[in-house]
């Protein structure tokens, strides 16, 4: 008598694909929500026009398209950072041994980790200041600044674990390198 083949159970809570899939759900949901931001810029431009077209006025409608443009920038970092498709020189990796092509590689996603982490420090803490000392946009609008600045706040954060996930990751041998193709010129 032969058992049925049983398939093997889901990897438990904490295992590094639970992890691997957070973080990739992570980086999803903060390119979704630029996705959205960048609805809210046309939206906010539309309207802008609508309104001269047919002689209205929304106030604010500029503002507010800033607002919506860098949110959508910077909700979209973390998510273009792990899919490669950040601006990087790479003359000195072409040329490198494979020793020294991880020593610089490391070197590199060690100094991107500290300077990101310095990045959302200083966007948490303005969203932070701007919310303790109720400050306000001087534009029509009157926002509280720390709204729209909490968008940046959250790209820098989400930056940041990526950032530190790419260095995990080569600190492991388990980086997956970026192939320049005929559409990336680097």
């Amino acid at each position: 008598m032969t058992l049925p083949r049983r398939l093997p159970d889901a990897p438990p809570a904490g295992t590094p694909m639970t992890l691997r899939r957070s973080l990739d759900a992570l980086y999803d949901a903060a390119a979704r929500l630029a996705a959205l931001f960048m609805m809210g810029t046309l939206a906010m431009v539309l309207t802008g026009i609508a309104g001269r077209l047919f002689a209205f006025h929304v106030p604010g409608t500029d503002a507010y398209a800033g607002y919506s443009m860098a949110g959508a920038g910077f909700l979209a970092l973390a998510h273009t950072l792990k899919r490669g498709e950040h601006i990087r020189v790479t003359l000195l990796l072409e040329h490198a041994g494979a020793t020294s092509r991880r020593a610089l590689e490391l070197g590199s996603l060690a100094a991107a980790t500290l300077l990101a982490g310095l990045f959302a420090f200083y966007s948490v803490r303005l969203s932070l200041q701007s919310w303790q000392f109720n400050d306000i946009s001087t534009a029509n609008d009157a926002t509280p600044l720390w709204l729209p600045q909490l968008a940046m706040a959250a790209g820098t954060v989400v930056l940041l674990v990526a950032f530190a996930d790419e260095f995990v990751l080569e600190w492991l041998g388990r980086r997956q390198h970026a192939k320049a193709d005929a559409m990336h010129h680097e």
